[in-house]
């Protein structure tokens, strides 16, 4: 099976990114390495969401350049985007999904109200993966 590995320390960033951003959704993107079925974040690069809106994100396209360069000056790849749902759970919303198809990495949802990170990718189909620390 498919598992992304996340530090604690990791994740206390991105709830905190989170919970800095409320009430609007928070986002970031993941850089790491892909070993076989392992994703393995190794830093996090916090990004404003442009929406400032608490049900939708998006990442300026200035800032996504400034990722991509950072993660292949790091020698690193971008392995997953992260984003908070303040007001609700950590499942891909119709809107993730429409995205998920056009950005094939690593989906980490933290949900507001339970404070639970989960992880997704789109295959065929959502598929939810491990989260490991």
């Amino acid at each position: 099976m498919q598992k992304i590995i996340i530090s604690e320390s990791q994740k206390k960033i991105l709830s905190d990114h989170a919970d800095n951003e409320k009430p609007n959704e928070s986002c970031a993107i993941l850089f790491g390495i892909v070993d076989g079925q392992k994703t393995i974040v190794k830093e996090i690069f916090l990004t404003k969401n442009i929406d400032e809106s608490p049900v939708n994100f998006t990442i300026s396209n200035e800032q996504l350049i400034k990722c991509y360069k950072t993660a292949e000056e790091k020698k690193m790849e971008v392995v997953g985007i992260f984003h908070s749902h303040p007001n609700s759970e950590a499942y891909p919303s119709n809107t993730d999904k429409k995205f998920m198809y056009s950005n094939p990495v690593v989906w980490v949802i933290y949900s507001g109200i339970s404070n639970d990170f989960k992880a997704y990718v789109l295959e065929s189909d959502i598929l939810e993966i491990l989260i490991e620390t």
